[in-house]
């Protein structure tokens, strides 16, 4: 397997140039990345606006009980910074947000953040882009990467009542630490991994829990034992054992799950196996586990990675509620069924809203066309990384980007790394601009929608996956394909003037 592709050199490239001033969106995972990647090309005038108080993303705005990563720890790192510290096989998410404050403070990126600096407005005239902070504040830059992520404006459910109630509500996503949830009877609505999560943290804690299930889910039995201190130990003295480690992982990850998805039926046949196995043998009453059941094909909606969800909702104290929920009253949660599930704390595990990528920022590129316009029919983008019409504006997981098949770091490594050689024509000339040509980005997305036809998400089920035309905003390949397309940017299909 080659694993060149997206090694950081840590080397600076001199390349003699003009000199760019460079905006980087967002101070999560990808934007760190980023603005190593820039200052590695050369950039040195770059500015990270960030609209929380401090750096993290995801990992900064989700402290809920429970917050696991699904993606082995020694492979969801930067390739350039292994981490012989990780506590667990699966990291927690204080441990995860820890870790990219400090590849932020090594590589003194912390330095480049504007916390509190939302951007409301981007617009693009005279070959810079011009950004407008929620404080007012305006400047320009020669190029805009956005790093904003796709999982950070919370969805909250559309539910007769959810104001009325008279205890405390929060989303998974805004968790209030404040509450205490001792003895308390709470209500969890949805049945994603946050949900099953947090219900496997709680429920030795709380008096009773409800979980509420619109929709059952596949759920493979993932172990996460402790990661024994010899063994960091041993990483400690051996790093290139963890590149090694990082390799194998990667290695099994793409040629067993990441396969199944795409098509390969006789690994999407182990994993089917396995999640059915699991349920059977690890939930004993028959009724029980027919409600646990999903009736689509398993791996349609992003699987559960976990061993502790089963055992966690048999206990006394926990009800799976499959009944659907009519309205929220101050005392709780009545079900169609008219029964009132009693609860003093509501808790919203619903997810996000994944498709509205860099929004609500008020994005306007060439001849006034803004990006709400260019994606009126569909949010569809050239290689995922720009769209025709906004000159050096850059995305990292923008969309059709294989964040359901992949470890998202080694997405962005690899996303940005084809960026960055993009960012080298705008060096090589005052005034430069750079964008994907509209007949290239809809023979990309054209081939996208045809080969998405042999995957597991058009089975027949609904899930974030699917964008508002219930096609799937991912990535229909393998990632020695997702590589290779993504070497080298093919100029031809680029507009640069």
């Amino acid at each position: 397997m080659d694993d060149t592709v997206g090694r950081s050199t840590e080397q600076t490239v001199d390349t003699g140039s003009r000199s760019l001033r460079v905006a980087i969106i967002g101070a999560g995972m990808s934007g760190i990345l980023a603005a190593i990647r820039l200052r590695e090309t050369g950039v040195r005038d770059i500015t990270i606006f960030e609209k929380a108080d401090r750096l993290g993303g995801t990992w900064r705005d989700n402290t809920y009980p429970g917050l696991t990563c699904d993606v082995p720890s020694h492979l969801y790192r930067y390739t350039f910074e292994p981490n012989a510290d990780w506590s667990r096989r699966f990291s927690p998410g204080p441990e995860i947000r820890r870790y990219f404050e400090g590849v932020a403070e090594r590589h003194a990126v912390d330095g480049l953040i504007r916390t509190n600096s939302e951007i409301v407005r981007s617009t693009f005239g005279d070959s810079r882009w011009e950004l407008e902070t929620i404080g007012g504040d305006v400047e320009t830059f020669d190029a805009v990467i956005c790093c904003t992520g796709v999982l950070h404006h919370p969805k909250y459910p559309d539910i007769e009542g959810l104001d009325s109630f008279a205890g405390d509500s929060f989303h998974t996503a805004r968790w209030n630490h404040d509450v205490s949830l001792k003895g308390k009877r709470v209500g969890i609505i949805g049945t994603g991994s946050t949900a099953m999560q947090v219900t496997s943290a709680i429920v030795g804690e709380v008096g009773h829990l409800s979980l509420f299930q619109r929709t059952a889910q596949w759920v493979v039995p993932l172990p996460n034992p402790e990661i024994p201190e010899p063994l960091k130990q041993r990483y400690r003295e051996n790093p290139e054992e963890m590149d090694g480690l990082y390799d194998h992982l990667s290695e099994r990850f793409v040629d067993t799950f990441a396969r199944a998805v795409i098509g390969d039926r006789e690994e999407m046949a182990k994993v089917e196996a396995n999640c059915v196995n699991n349920l059977m043998e690890n939930v004993s009453d028959p009724e029980l586990r027919a409600k646990l059941t999903p009736d689509y094909k398993v791996a349609c909606k992003r699987l559960i990675m976990t061993d502790q969800f089963y055992p966690a909702i048999q206990q006394p104290n926990a009800e799976l509620v499959t009944d659907g929920i009519e309205r929220v009253e101050a005392g709780g949660v009545r079900t169609v069924d008219g029964r009132l599930h009693e609860l003093d704390v509501l808790v919203l595990a619903t997810g996000y809203h994944a498709h509205d990528f860099m929004r609500p920022m008020n994005v306007t590129g060439r001849d006034g066309l803004t990006i709400d316009e260019a994606w009126a029919e569909a949010n569809e983008a050239y290689r995922s990384v720009a769209v025709p019409g906004f000159p050096n504006f850059f995305m990292v997981a923008g969309p059709n980007s294989p964040i359901g098949n992949f470890s998202l770091i080694q997405v962005a490594e690899v996303q940005l790394d084809y960026i960055m050689q993009l960012m080298r024509q705008l060096q090589a000339r005052e005034g430069a601009e750079v964008e994907p040509k509209a007949e290239a980005t809809q023979r990309f997305n054209d081939e996208i929608k045809a080969a998405m036809t042999g995957t597991v998400w058009v089975t027949g089920c609904s899930s974030w996956y699917l964008d508002k035309n219930g096609n799937p905003a991912l990535y229909p390949w393998d990632f020695q394909h997702f590589r290779q397309d993504m070497a080298a940017p093919n100029l031809d299909d680029f507009l640069i003037a």
